[in-house]
């Protein structure tokens, strides 16, 4: 650990370099801490601080910046979050404000909200899938060749699917198919329906019909698509502001990580069970493409129905103090939300 001195002058280091992007020197920090002491004391203090790896000298100038061990240093022992101004609060109280029909348009008005306040990229996760039951099944016959899958789930979540079919398939058969499936899964959690779809369904259905696997597969697409985890991603451009441009690979590495949901899931490590707001600098998120980016994570929980993940994504200079006291408030009111969302079909 540090001395105080020591904690104080890093500190300092990162705020002022977080405001104004430049290298930090003896003087200016002499100016900005709360306690008198000399400049010569303070650059003793910075070489000591350079030495041990937490601060380190650029080329253009005698001032320092924060390195990657100093900025973990500071964001596990230094940072203190601030509190949301009101008027962040009232405009997120009021970007919030509307009508939702279902869970997925509350998350992605969430990642909006984020990525607008802060101009960095938002990602939000909604409530794990493992909890959430199917309440309804029905396949409706749009004409000879085509029919629509629809499935209802407990979040008053609807997914469909149209499909063509063989002309030859019964509009009974299809009674009776949504028969089993109504009677067999409805009820059921999501990851339950599907290891039924493979195990019971065909077995019951081969009574009515000679082969079922093309039917099974689509069926089986459907509630795949509605118990898969929905990543939400706003202000993808903003990436591009600290991005180096120069090296096009990078940049396109950076939007193959946020395009796909199984790098995304990494980046967000949903299974972390810490219930805290989590900050990994790039040097920890196992990409060059990330080096120099930070994310921001905030797990957010809604009681029964389970936890997701917002976060933010920028560069590694974010005034962390500022951005993990918004996530921790932000969580709180996105918590709100969909408890007051759920509380409408909880109680029906």
């Amino acid at each position: 650990m540090l001395s105080e001195r020591q904690d104080a002058i890093l500190r300092e280091v990162v705020r002022i370099f977080t405001d104004t992007g430049q290298p930090v020197g003896s003087k200016t920090l002499m100016n900005a801490l709360s306690f008198h002491v000399s400049s010569a004391t303070i650059r003793n203090e910075m070489a000591m601080l350079e030495e041990i790896g937490y601060l380190e000298k650029t080329h253009l100038s005698s001032g320092r910046i924060p390195s990657a061990m100093g900025y973990r240093y500071y964001l596990d022992n230094l940072v203190q979050p601030t509190t949301v101004p009101q008027d962040i609060a009232k405009r997120i109280d009021e970007d919030f404000g509307q009508t939702y029909h279902q869970i997925d348009d509350i998350i992605e008005q969430s990642a909006k909200i984020l990525s607008h306040l802060t101009s960095y990229t938002a990602i939000t996760l909604g409530p794990e899938s493992s909890r959430i039951l199917l309440t309804g099944f029905r396949i409706v016959p749009l004409n000879s060749r085509q029919i629509m899958a629809i499935i209802v789930t407990s979040d008053n979540n609807v997914e469909s699917n149209i499909y063509t079919i063989d002309e030859n398939l019964d509009t009974e058969l299809i009674e009776k198919i949504i028969r089993v499936v109504n009677d067999k899964l409805v009820g059921q959690p999501l990851p339950v329906v599907i290891q039924l779809l493979h195990n019971d369904i065909p077995a019951i259905l081969s009574q009515y019909m000679y082969s079922n696997d093309g039917l099974i597969d689509m069926i089986d697409q459907l509630f795949k698509k509605a118990g898969s985890e929905k990543y939400f991603v706003d202000g993808q451009l903003n990436l591009l502001n600290y991005a180096n441009n120069e090296d096009l690979s990078d940049v396109q590495s950076l939007f193959s990580i946020i395009n796909q949901s199984t790098d995304l899931k990494k980046l967000l490590d949903p299974n972390d069970s810490d219930d805290g707001i989590r900050v990994r600098l790039g040097s920890e998120l196992g990409s060059d493409a990330l080096k120099n980016y930070s994310i921001i994570t905030a797990n957010y929980d809604v009681g029964h129905h389970g936890k997701g993940v917002i976060a933010l994504l920028g560069p590694t200079t974010m005034h962390y103090s500022q951005l993990i006291g918004l996530l921790g408030e932000f969580r709180q009111e996105l918590a709100k939300r969909l408890i007051d969302y759920y509380s409408r079909y909880d109680d029906s």
